[in-house]
């Protein structure tokens, strides 16, 4: 059974740091792509960040220079270091997973990051 736990979330101010973990198991995880998302209540879900089983990463622009997605493969772990937060990155964070040619068809439950001004 795949599983696939986050955390890291919680409250900081604007301008602040956060760093997200996903725990990933019943998984072949360095075969996988791995991606972070972020959802707003009422708003479509937004991809934040993506990790190619290669190495390879993709930003939002929105992100990009602020957010750093990293993997270890040897942990079966993603990351997702966030600096100089903003309160627009106010959301539910989750992680995916996917066999890198299909859809994301696995998710984790969510983490909360709230960044207040």
């Amino acid at each position: 059974q795949v599983q696939l736990v986050e955390s890291g979330g919680g409250s900081v101010q604007a301008g602040g740091s956060l760093r997200l973990s996903c725990a990933a198991s019943g998984l072949a995880y360095e075969t996988y792509c791995m991606a972070w998302f972020r959802q707003v209540p009422g708003k479509a879900r937004e991809e934040v960040a993506t990790i190619h089983r290669l190495g390879f990463t993709t930003y939002a622009p929105s992100v990009k220079a602020r957010f750093t997605i990293s993997r270890d493969n040897a942990k079966g772990t993603l990351y997702l270091q966030m600096s100089s937060l903003k309160p627009e990155d106010t959301a539910m964070y989750y992680c995916a997973a996917r066999v890198c040619t299909q859809d994301y068809n696995y998710w984790g439950q969510g983490t909360q990051v709230t960044v207040s001004s």
